[in-house]
């Protein structure tokens, strides 16, 4: 296999995938990366192919949906793929995302990566919400006409970019912008992959994975192959029988019956919701009162992950071994859970309550709760040591 270390490119290759030392210690917890990238490589296989049977146009964009569920031969299989795996991508990326807020994986070194990490969270919810505008169902053109309403909260040009988006003064016009929407729903997910590899590379070419212990990894060692390899693929055959389940048995589940309806101007919805993973930070949006705050607090909820390097004063990595910032971590969960659930709510009493108490508690975690109880917890250790 001399070729894998002398050939430029497997060169590349071997050093990720085979011989890339990682610490004798990583949990199953570590596997989502692969994950990760599989979805990724799923979504942009299938979406590739369903972009060749699809027509985006506001008179033809839900027929084309209907024609590539009923006459494309597998168009089924392959949409329903597409639509579960969007849902997977999410479910693994907020898994992900908790694992490096549990074991401090954006502490230095890897504050570029975790950077990194926050700008592709950014750029996966901008390709989901375009993608779930294309069918043209009444759920994509109330969410379209909601989401980017949202611009015309910009000071002086904001309905000018509205308009722009629409190609007119409404959403449901001939010029529609869902050829915009499909042209960026088709481009971003190359920018993913793009962004995916630079946060690869920020991480194998600083550190490496970070570790259950939070200490350095360097001490004990294994290749990545065959010890990881053969673990991702547990993992990965777990999650192919789960997706399988969701496939076949109950593809419809995670999505809303209303988008199976042609798109209706004249009708509104009983209840505009988005998909169910981007539900928290839409409760965030729907809890301010004022629109352009409830922007600005939209943005602010997810950007507000790029400080916890800044705001995690601690000096252990992670909160393994620190019972006060454990219990603020499962209060953070729960509370982001109470915002899935809030933001499937209508807005009335108490769920407009709930939602604000919930979003100021969000951003305390961040601003307040974890500078302040790492503080404590490292006088309550300096203080041990003294004794």
């Amino acid at each position: 296999m001399r070729i894998l270390k002398n050939h430029p490119l497997l060169k590349l290759l071997n050093s990720y995938l085979i011989d890339s030392p990682q610490p004798s210690n990583i949990s199953y917890l570590w596997n989502f990366g692969s994950l990760l990238g599989l979805c990724l490589g799923i979504q942009i296989v299938t979406g590739v192919t369903l972009a060749m049977h699809y027509t985006p146009s506001v008179l033809e964009a839900f027929n084309s949906v209907e024609h590539i569920m009923r006459d494309v031969n597998n168009g089924w299989l392959i949409r329903y793929l597409h639509a579960n795996t969007a849902s997977a991508f999410f479910f693994l990326v907020y898994l992900h995302i908790g694992r490096g807020l549990y074991y401090g994986s954006y502490k230095s070194p890897r504050t570029l990566t975790w950077g990194i990490g926050t700008v592709i969270l950014i750029v996966m919810m901008a390709t989901a919400f375009l993608g779930y505008v294309l069918p043209y169902g009444q759920m994509s053109l109330w969410g379209a006409t909601v989401i980017t309403n949202l611009m015309s909260a910009i000071p002086w040009i904001g309905q000018d970019i509205v308009e722009f988006i629409w190609g007119g003064l409404y959403t449901d016009e001939p010029q529609y912008g869902d050829v915009l929407f499909f042209a960026l729903h088709f481009l971003l997910p190359f920018v993913l992959a793009a962004l995916a590899l630079m946060h690869l590379i920020a991480m194998h070419d600083t550190v490496g994975s970070s570790n259950p212990l939070g200490i350095s990894g360097n001490y004990d060692r294994l290749p990545f192959a065959p010890y990881f390899l053969f673990k991702d693929l547990i993992t990965i055959f777990i999650f192919f029988i789960v997706l399988s389940v969701f496939v076949f048995f109950m593809p419809n589940a995670l999505g809303d019956s209303e988008n199976y309806v042609m798109a209706n101007p004249m009708q509104t919805p009983p209840a505009i919701v988005p998909e169910w993973y981007l539900l928290p930070f839409y409760a965030i949006l729907r809890s301010i009162p004022n629109k352009l705050l409830g922007v600005i607090a939209m943005f602010a909820s997810i950007l507000a992950l790029m400080v916890m390097p800044l705001t995690d004063l601690s000096k252990l990595r992670g909160v393994q071994f620190r019972p006060l910032s454990k219990v603020a971590f499962y209060v953070f969960v729960a509370n982001f859970l109470i915002l899935m659930q809030i933001g499937a709510k209508h807005v009335e009493t108490p769920f407009i309550e709930f939602g604000q108490i919930s979003t100021v508690l969000y951003f305390a975690h961040f601003f307040v709760i974890v500078p302040v109880v790492s503080l404590i917890e490292n006088s309550l250790v300096e203080l041990a040591i003294k004794k």
